[in-house]
């Protein structure tokens, strides 16, 4: 095993590679924290924010990142390095966000195949019940079991490879994963309910109003600067960004495709499913709960909308089903994606190769899995974080990697790109073969200005200092 040689495979062509970037862009934070947010800002107005940034902000760390990936042919662990030789240290960071990400989102992965494991087994109605949720995640042994479930689907997947594994899968998983979400926000247009109580009827169509409509009632400044917080910090999570991700991936990418043009279609990609997410999400649950219903939070995907599904009869558990294998689908080209980042780096580290990497990383993760199901029971304690949220083992190492890791990542690479080995280190990958770069000037002001500016607030937001 030891003694394969090590060779560095790439993606067939750009078809590929987008799907594999899109698919890890598109995750859980996707399905269940785009529509919240949008839910909660406003609407209409998060979405136009949401957008701008993705066309600036979003844009620059995304491809800046892929370039670094492709330029050097390393994983993320030592690309930085090979940028510059006294950035390694930025490296190890890279990895660490992997590695810190990736069993929780096994354990939440886990989480899914329980709830769609519920619905193929005909039980809907007890996905509605009190304490449903609440129960299975304290219990001591089910949810270890659905994350061996999840963690080892990632494993096969990563196990096989690029060709083989991650892109062949990602071509499988993308189109089905979009047939399903467009089916669910078309059919969510057309949902009608009467409240028994007030007698009030509420529609799909009121609910997609008050999503694309922007809600200008009661604007501050302070609550702007909210709605732009929470597009940056979404954004920053739902494009993959400083999480190593796009620099291994990169690193697969062959150098006659046209680096630009695949990252402006993962941004199109990503954003379009986000949008229809909400589209998915927000008229079914507004109908049947008015606004306040929209303001579920993270237990919006498996509190609230099973509620929803149990409302639709028969033909809702079909919905419910269909809903959360797609779920499915989403969740695991995004943990695809992180345990690859870190095995990749495993193979460019220590010459490793792909099969010892995989079955060594996936081993030390999966305990960390195991500590993070526990910290629902046996584990468990509550800790206030430095943001005033309060949360056990799963909410400190989501708090770690997405409010201090990630954005500190994100401040470093910019540093480094765009003031110690400058901007044209990328923009020659970026242009290699005769490729125009439209938004060149923008990208240079972006990565060495305004982007590590947007980044350290979002830095100082999650040490509760804004």
């Amino acid at each position: 095993m030891e003694n394969e040689v090590k060779q560095r495979n790439s993606f067939t062509g750009s078809l590929g590679f987008v799907l594999a970037a899109a698919g890890s862009a598109v995750g859980l934070g996707n399905i269940w924290r785009f529509p919240y947010l949008a839910a909660k800002d406003g609407g209409g107005l998060f979405l136009v924010v949401y957008l701008i940034l993705a066309l600036t902000f979003g844009f620059t760390l995304l491809i800046t990142e892929i370039a670094i990936g492709r330029k050097t042919q390393e994983s993320p662990l030592t690309a930085y390095k090979k940028i510059n030789s006294r950035w390694g240290f930025l490296g190890i960071f890279s990895f660490v966000v992997p590695f810190i990400i990736y069993p929780y989102y096994c354990v939440i992965g886990g989480w899914v195949i329980k709830y769609m494991a519920t619905y193929l087994a005909f039980q809907s109605q007890a996905a509605v019940a009190d304490g449903f949720f609440t129960g299975f995640i304290t219990a001591q042994w089910q949810p270890i079991f659905f994350t061996v479930i999840f963690a080892l689907l990632c494993f096969v997947i990563v196990y096989k490879g690029v060709e083989q594994g991650i892109e062949k899968y990602s071509k499988i998983l993308m189109p089905i994963l979009v047939v399903i979400v467009i089916f669910i926000a078309i059919y969510a247009l057309f949902i009608k309910f009467t409240d028994p109580v007030t007698g009030v009827t509420r529609t799909g169509l009121q609910g997609a109003a008050v999503y694309f409509v922007p809600d200008f009632k009661g604007l501050t400044v302070k609550k702007f600067l909210t709605v732009c917080l929470d597009a940056m910090g979404q954004l920053f999570y739902s494009l993959s960004i400083a999480m190593g991700i796009m620099v291994a991936y990169g690193s697969y990418m062959k150098k006659d495709v046209n680096l630009g043009k695949s990252v402006n279609q993962i941004e199109i990609f990503d954003t379009g499913i986000a949008m229809l997410a909400g589209l998915m999400i927000i008229p079914a649950v507004f109908a049947f709960s008015g606004k306040e219903g929209m303001s579920a939070g993270p237990g919006l995907m498996f509190i609230t909308l099973p509620k929803v599904f149990a409302s639709l009869g028969k033909f809702g558990e079909f919905l419910g089903l269909i809903f959360f294998v797609m779920v499915l689908f989403a969740a695991l080209t995004s943990a695809v994606s992180i345990l690859e980042a870190i095995t990749s780096s495993m193979m460019d580290k220590f010459n490793w190769s792909r099969k010892k990497s995989t079955l060594i990383m996936a081993a030390s993760t999966f305990v960390v899995s195991i500590i993070v199901c526990l910290g629902y029971n046996v584990f468990y304690f509550d800790l206030t974080l430095p943001n005033g949220a309060v949360g056990q083992v799963l909410d400190i190492l989501d708090y770690a990697s997405n409010n201090i890791l990630m954005p500190l990542v994100g401040i470093l690479t910019c540093i480094l790109i765009g003031w110690v080995a400058k901007p044209k280190t990328t923009i020659d990958e970026i242009t290699l073969n005769g490729e125009k770069f439209a938004r060149k000037g923008l990208y240079v002001v972006m990565l060495k200005f305004v982007a590590p500016i947007l980044l350290v607030v979002i830095l100082l937001t999650g040490f509760g200092i804004i």
